[in-house]
């Protein structure tokens, strides 16, 4: 078993975060559905807005193209980002993903999250 902690839980042992499962979630754009599950999380992190997470499966990958750009996170890793493809618009960096978190996050791996500003999440 391969072990990769989180090293910002070491240099910040008082963050928080906070992973619930089980939630509904609709994510849409221009009237178009692009994501619809009963088993996406919410994560909960300090004072930072809640983040849905959405399971893969439950996201139309055919409206999706993985970005080049990446972030870094201390607390979940690096974050790979998917451009949104709906008719000849796209959005660019409206989801991220964290293909290999860090074991403190392995919960959100396989799981996309939207940028609330870019779509609508009911």
């Amino acid at each position: 078993m391969t072990s990769n902690p989180a090293p910002g839980f070491t240099s910040h042992p008082k963050h928080s975060i906070d992973i619930q499962s089980g939630h509904s979630v609709e994510v849409s754009t221009n009237g178009m559905t692009i994501a619809r599950s009963n088993a996406a999380l919410l994560l909960r992190e300090n004072t930072y807005q809640p983040v849905v997470y959405i399971p893969l499966q439950d996201v139309s990958a055919n409206c999706l193209s993985k970005s080049d750009h990446t972030s870094y996170c201390p607390f979940k890793g690096t974050a790979s980002y998917w451009n949104i493809v709906v008719g000849d618009e796209t959005i660019a960096n409206a989801a991220w993903s964290y293909d290999q978190p860090f074991d403190e996050m392995v919960k959100i791996k396989g799981c996309l999250a939207f940028y609330p500003d870019k779509v609508k999440i009911a």
